[in-house]
């Protein structure tokens, strides 16, 4: 439900808060003291599109806010969601729910499950005919749910099964293009014969190539200091050693020392001209380095960014070669699979069929019962319901849309044709009382509902509309006495001029109030005669 509405900058709106309560809210008011403009707010934030000359004179902004309590609602935690919409003159829009920015078509889906509005600028779910069969089906109750629930099932087998048929790589031409290519592909990766971590090796390779003569060098170098410098130093102190050794044991260990220093030095010069010997390359086996690392890169940007991710693609290809290959008998099981579960589906559609056609004529009956009381006497509510025969639906092969037909002679029509804003509204209510326990909308909002209606007509109005607040948050603009008597909560919308700007006001009126502003709408004075009548339509 709606807790709080704030407008501000809205035509002759400057800056107002209405605090709001379930069941029946009733507006009435003074003549242009901004009724309409409250419900135009609510538009606003409900996707509507939203004209700058709308925005209050001299201001260069326009902007409205609604709290929402909506305890079982995904989007909040603790079930308080805050919906904004800022309007500038230049055309600027900035939405929000709960603090976050979004769209204004993010809005307009966000809201078109929490608010109906009805009246003249409609933006209701009723007028999207995809909410039709939701809408029958919950008037059906439970006799479609375990048809619908094993329908669904097989559905979505069914729209799985369809997508593998479209994976069949085209007609026969596509797929023998489409296997030449794969069996290139893993051709072209197996010839190579890859091994991991030999890009690594081969890189390393070609930078000793690149580095011969530094390398050369400075391992002559180190041969040399080696063999010149340090075995010869290294000499001459086991020389020196070995000449004073018996003269203590400590001598003698220095020398063993000195000596294994001297065989691991030999050895080290050894491997070090070893190397010497394998620094100079062929000219022939530089290229074939630089062959094979060109065919490691071209296979890495086609199948990979590594050795393993080339040769994973190349498993994965052969997986794909030999489904091509065996493709016919993969396809013809499927499609035999599609059949049986068409089948399936078509019984149950079947079914599903049959109740709806059922249920529609009882919605039809108990709306024209209900169009009757609201003295529509000549309109006429239909339930289409089409079978398409060579196309499943989520919802089974039907489609349904409601249809009105005001007058006599006329065909029935998509309740978008409807003109008057205050017939739809009448129309809207009908439907709306007979689907009021399955309507999941929680708020509804009506405008010029009263309009060309009075007496027994206009009770029954105020009937409905009791009775689906009852179920849901309803929000009433009326000029009807018999209307206004039942509300659970009466505002007076009036305005005043305060230095020559017109501003509106709202106020919650208590029930002395209420009474007074009954008698005001029913005779225009208010008289002891008029309270009096006032008290007895409120029922005091």
């Amino acid at each position: 439900m709606i807790t709080n509405l704030h407008i501000k900058n809205i035509g002759i709106i400057d800056d107002v808060t209405i605090n709001l309560n379930d069941n029946l809210n009733i507006l009435t008011g003074e003549t242009g003291a901004g009724k309409t403009l409250i419900i135009d707010s609510l538009s606003t934030l409900a996707g509507a599109r939203f004209s700058k000359e709308m925005i209050r004179r001299g201001e260069d902004s326009s902007f409205v806010e609604l709290c929402l309590f909506l305890p079982n609602h995904p989007d909040n935690m603790d079930g308080n969601i805050i919906v904004s919409r800022e309007i500038w003159s230049n055309g600027r829009n900035l939405c929000k729910i709960n603090g976050r920015m979004v769209t204004v078509n993010e809005l307009k889906e966000f809201m078109e499950n929490i608010i109906d509005i009805h009246g003249q600028h409609d933006n209701q779910t009723l007028m999207d005919t995809s909410t039709h069969i939701v809408l029958l089906d919950a008037f059906s109750g439970g006799l479609l749910e375990n048809n619908k629930t094993e329908y669904l099932k097989l559905y979505e087998k069914y729209q799985e099964i369809e997508s593998k048929l479209k994976e069949n790589f085209g007609d026969d031409k596509e797929k023998q293009r489409r296997l030449d290519l794969l069996k290139y592909q893993t051709k072209e990766i197996e010839d190579a014969k890859l091994k991991i971590g030999e890009d690594k090796e081969l890189e390393s390779q070609k930078e000793k190539i690149a580095n011969t003569q530094k390398i050369a060098e400075n391992l002559q170098i180190a041969n040399n200091q080696i063999d010149e410098v340090a075995i010869d130093a290294i000499s001459t102190a086991i020389r020196s050693m070995e000449k004073i050794e018996s003269f203590d044991e400590s001598y003698t260990k220095s020398l063993g020392e000195l000596k294994s220093v001297y065989y691991e030095l030999q050895e080290c010069g050894r491997t070090i001209g070893e190397f010497s010997e394998d620094v100079s390359f062929e000219d022939e086996e530089i290229e074939q380095i630089e062959e094979r690392l060109d065919l490691i890169f071209s296979l890495k940007r086609k199948y990979g960014n590594t050795i393993e991710e080339i040769l994973a693609y190349s498993e994965e290809t052969n997986k794909e070669i030999e489904k091509i290959e065996n493709l016919e008998e993969y396809i013809l099981k499927l499609k035999q699979e599609k059949s049986e579960i068409e089948e399936a589906m078509t019984a149950l559609a079947t079914k599903l069929h049959e109740t709806r056609k059922e249920k529609a004529k009882v919605l039809e009956a108990k709306v024209n019962e209900e169009l009757r009381d609201l003295e529509m006497q000549n309109a006429s509510f239909e339930v289409k319901i089409n079978w398409e025969e060579n196309k499943f639906r989520r919802d089974g092969k039907d489609t349904v849309e409601f249809l009105i037909c005001t007058n006599v002679g006329e065909e029935a029509k998509p309740l978008t044709k409807i003109a008057s804003g205050g017939e739809m509204s009448r129309i809207m209510l009908a439907i709306k009382t007979v689907l009021a326990d399955v309507d999941q909308v929680p708020v509804l909002v009506f405008d010029e509902i009263d309009t060309g209606i009075s007496g027994m007509a206009a009770n029954a109005v105020a009937e409905k509309l009791h009775r689906i607040a009852k179920n849901h948050q309803v929000i009433c603009v009326t000029h009807l006495a018999s209307i206004a008597a039942r509300g659970n909560y009466n505002y007076f919308i009036g305005k005043e001029v305060n230095n020559n700007k017109t501003t509106t006001q709202v106020k919650m009126l208590n029930e002395e109030e209420t009474i007074q502003e009954i008698a005001r709408i029913a005779s225009g004075v208010i008289t002891e005669v008029t309270l009096n009548h006032a008290r007895e339509m409120r029922g005091k």
